[in-house]
């Protein structure tokens, strides 16, 4: 049996939305689901700034190491999960 390929994917989950508004965005190395307007547009920054950082380096998501992910998350101001 062939195991499926495993892409890795920036996930971005806002939990603050009280408008009832449904909000989702994908694209290239993330997928952003809800959050209030604000949030979700930050998020969509994020994420984006992200992936100019990959690009810059000539890389994809699934080829940095957990250090550059680190390095990359906290130029552009995003605060991983502790390591673990």
């Amino acid at each position: 049996m062939v195991k499926p390929a495993v892409k890795a994917l920036l996930l971005g989950l806002g939990l603050d939305c009280a408008d009832g508004h449904i909000r989702v965005t994908k694209g290239p190395n993330f997928r952003l689901y809800g959050g209030a307007e604000e949030t979700h547009s930050l998020m969509q920054e994020k994420a984006l700034k992200f992936n100019e950082h990959l690009k810059r380096r000539g890389k994809t998501l699934d080829d940095i190491s957990r250090q550059e992910f680190h390095e990359i998350a906290e130029k552009i101001g995003i605060k991983p999960p502790p390591p673990g």
